[in-house]
C-alpha cells in the first residue's frame, strides 16, 4: 500500500499563497495508519475515508470503521487481539488521566478502555480533520468580539469550528489568541501546535480537572485578548469563564449542552447564561405577566454574549443577545434564533470580505436622534423594542368544537401565526366552534362562558371560513402578502417612538398616531407610559387610535 492517499480533500490557501496539501495540513491520516498493525493496514482504503470519523479496535472483535452516516465498515475478518492493541501502544505516547493520548503533529485522538484490573481491551482512534469553511456563515458574528459559546450533542463539530475561529482571529484579526487544550483535540498532540489553529498559541492540561486553574493561569500571565477553551463541563469552570469575561477577554468555548433551554435547565452551567432564580412578584405586576407569582428570572447577565447552536455539521441556530433570549425562555414567550447554513464548498479566502454598507433604517435614524437630545437619564429609552414585539407574539392556545383540526393547523402555519390547538378546555384561551353544532356541544360552550372564554362561530369546515374567524379571534387585520402582522406592529411601535422623541425634544406638544388594534395600541400606551407622557385612545371602530401628550413630569 502506498504511504500516499490516493484521494485528496482539498488544498487550503495559506498566507503568502502558499499551499498546503492534504498530507501535510488536512488529515495525516498516514501518521495514524502507521501506528496500527500490518493486518489492519492492508484493508483500508484512502478512497472510503472521506467521512470517516474513528476507526474501533475492540478485543475480539473484528476491527471497524465508523463513518458520520452510520455506516460501520469492517476491516478483514480477523479479531483483535493482545499483541494488536499492545504494538499500537507501543508507538504512541503514554495515557492520560482521562485516558487520552495522540500522535504528535496530528490531530488524531486515541482514547482507551480498561477491564477492572485497569488492562487496555479496546482503543477508538478518532481521525481529526482541518475542515475549512465550516464558519462562513458565522464569520461575521467571529469578527464582533463578542463572547460566543457553541452547544451541541457530540461529533456536529463543535472542536472543529473553533480551530477555524482560532486560525481567524489570530491571523486575520491578528489579536493575542491563547487556546486552553484540555483534550490536545483543538491544536493536536505534540508540543508545537498543529498549524490549523495559525499563529494561536496553546496551553496544555495536564489533568481535565486543572483545566480552570490554566484558564485563570492563561488570562494573569499571558495577556490573550481572546482565550478559546473546548468543553465546559463542572460549575469551577463556569465560575473561571465569567471571571474571564468580566476581566474584558473575549471567550469562545463550547458546552455540555443540546439547546439553550437545556442548558437553563442545567444547574451545574446555567450560570454561563445568566443562572436563573425564583421570584415572587407583587399582585399587580403577575396580573400584568397574566403569570403565576413565583416566576423563574434571570439572575445575572450572561458569561457569553452570543449562543450558538450546532444542529448539524451544517446548520447553526443563533441566538445574538443570550439575555434577551434566555428572560424569553423563562417567560415561555417565543423564541426564533437566526438559522444560518454553511456553505458546503468549504472554501477559504485568508482575506477578511469587507462588509456591505447597510442603508439606515428607521431604527438607526432614531438612534440617531436619541444622541442629539438633551433630557434627563431618566427620560432616555431604556425598554426592548424587541420585547414589546414579542409581548403581542404570545401564543394563543385554541379549543376546536366540530371544527377541522387540520386545516385550523394548516392556517396557523401557512400564516406563521403565534398560537396553537389544545385538546383540553382549561388550557384554552379562545374557543372557535361551529355554529350549526351549538346545541349539541352546549356544555362544552357554556363551560367555556363560565369561564370567560371568548367564543367564535365558523359557518362550515372550509379554509376561508376557518381563517378568517381565527384572524378575527387573534385580532389580526386583513394584510397583504407584502407585509405580516408582526411587521404591523413594529411599524407602530416605531412610530410611536419617534413621535415620544419629538415631544421630548420639544418639537410638538402632542401627536396623533395611526389607527391601530387593541394590542397594538396597549403597547403604545406602555410605551409612552414609561416616558412620563399621557396618552388616550380616540376615536371609534377602525378609526381608534393614540393622542400621546406630554406629561406631569415633562417641562416645556
Amino acid at each position: 500500500m502506498s504511504n500516499t492517499p490516493s484521494k485528496y480533500f482539498g488544498i487550503i490557501r495559506m498566507k503568502g499563497g502558499e499551499c498546503m496539501s492534504n498530507l501535510q495540513f488536512q488529515n495525516d491520516l498516514d501518521k495514524l495508519v502507521e501506528v496500527l498493525p500490518e493486518k489492519i493496514r492492508k484493508c483500508i482504503s484512502y478512497e472510503r475515508m472521506d467521512d470517516a470519523i474513528e476507526i474501533v479496535l475492540d478485543l475480539g472483535r473484528v476491527p471497524e470503521i465508523r463513518h458520520s452516516d452510520g455506516k460501520i465498515e469492517y476491516l478483514g475478518s480477523e479479531d483483535v487481539n493482545e499483541s494488536d492493541i499492545d504494538a499500537i501502544i507501543e508507538k504512541i505516547p503514554e495515557f492520560t488521566s482521562d485516558n487520552r493520548s495522540g500522535i504528535a503533529g496530528t490531530l488524531h485522538r486515541i482514547s482507551a478502555i480498561r477491564n477492572r484490573q485497569g488492562k487496555i481491551v479496546g482503543l477508538t482512534c478518532r481521525i481529526g480533520r482541518v475542515v475549512t469553511g465550516t464558519i462562513s456563515c458565522i464569520k461575521d458574528i467571529c469578527l464582533q468580539n463578542k463572547s460566543i459559546l457553541f452547544l451541541g450533542r457530540p461529533g456536529v463539530g463543535k472542536t472543529t469550528k473553533l480551530r477555524e475561529i482560532s486560525r481567524l482571529v489570530a491571523d486575520e484579526l491578528a489579536k493575542r489568541v491563547v487556546i486552553v487544550d484540555t483534550s490536545n483535540e483543538i491544536a493536536g498532540d505534540g508540543d508545537i501546535p498543529h498549524p490549523a489553529v495559525g499563529h494561536a498559541r496553546r496551553m496544555q492540561v495536564k489533568q481535565p480537572e486543572f483545566q480552570k486553574d490554566i484558564m485563570i493561569e492563561a488570562v494573569e500571565n499571558h495577556t490573550p485578548e481572546v482565550i478559546i477553551v473546548d468543553e465546559i463541563g463542572t460549575e469551577a469552570e463556569a465560575q473561571a469563564a465569567r471571571t474571564i469575561a468580566e476581566r474584558g477577554v473575549m471567550l469562545i468555548a463550547t458546552a455540555h449542552g443540546n439547546t439553550l433551554e437545556n442548558l437553563i435547565k442545567n444547574p451545574t452551567l446555567s450560570d454561563l447564561v445568566g443562572g436563573i432564580q425564583s421570584v415572587t412578584l407583587g399582585d399587580d405586576e403577575a396580573k400584568r405577566r397574566a403569570s403565576q407569582k413565583t416566576v423563574l428570572e434571570r439572575e445575572k447577565q450572561p458569561t457569553f454574549d452570543i449562543v450558538i447552536e450546532i444542529l448539524d455539521r451544517n446548520t447553526l441556530a443563533v441566538y445574538k443577545n443570550t439575555a434577551e433570549a434566555v428572560d424569553y425562555i423563562l417567560r415561555g414567550w417565543p423564541i426564533r434564533p437566526e438559522i444560518r447554513k454553511v456553505d458546503k464548498t468549504y472554501e477559504f479566502n485568508s482575506s477578511v470580505e469587507p462588509v456591505p454598507e447597510r442603508v439606515p433604517n428607521v431604527i438607526d435614524k432614531i438612534n440617531a436622534l436619541d444622541n442629539t437630545i438633551e433630557h434627563p437619564e431618566s427620560l432616555k429609552f431604556s425598554f426592548s423594542r424587541q420585547k414589546y414585539v414579542e409581548e403581542v407574539k404570545n401564543y394563543k392556545k385554541i379549543y376546536l368544537y366540530a371544527v377541522s383540526r387540520s386545516i385550523a393547523e394548516k392556517v396557523i402555519e401557512r400564516l406563521d401565526l403565534n398560537a396553537e390547538i389544545t385538546r383540553n378546555l382549561d388550557d384554552a384561551d379562545i374557543v372557535i366552534a361551529h355554529k350549526n353544532f351549538v346545541k349539541g356541544g352546549a356544555k362544552v360552550l357554556s363551560t367555556a362562558e363560565h369561564d370567560r372564554l371568548q367564543i367564535f362561530y365558523v359557518k362550515t369546515n372550509s379554509m376561508a371560513q376557518i381563517q378568517k374567524v381565527i384572524k378575527q379571534a387573534l385580532d389580526i387585520a386583513e394584510i397583504n402578502s407584502q407585509q405580516s402582522y408582526y411587521d404591523i406592529t413594529e411599524k407602530a411601535l416605531d412610530e410611536a417612538k419617534v413621535a415620544i422623541e419629538k415631544i421630548l425634544a420639544g418639537v410638538v406638544k402632542d401627536i396623533e398616531l395611526a389607527p391601530q388594534n387593541t394590542q397594538i395600541r396597549k403597547l403604545q400606551h406602555e410605551l409612552a407610559e414609561q416616558h412620563n407622557l399621557e396618552s388616550k385612545s380616540i376615536g371609534e371602530g377602525e378609526n381608534r387610535h393614540l393622542r400621546i401628550v406630554g406629561g406631569i413630569d415633562y417641562k416645556q
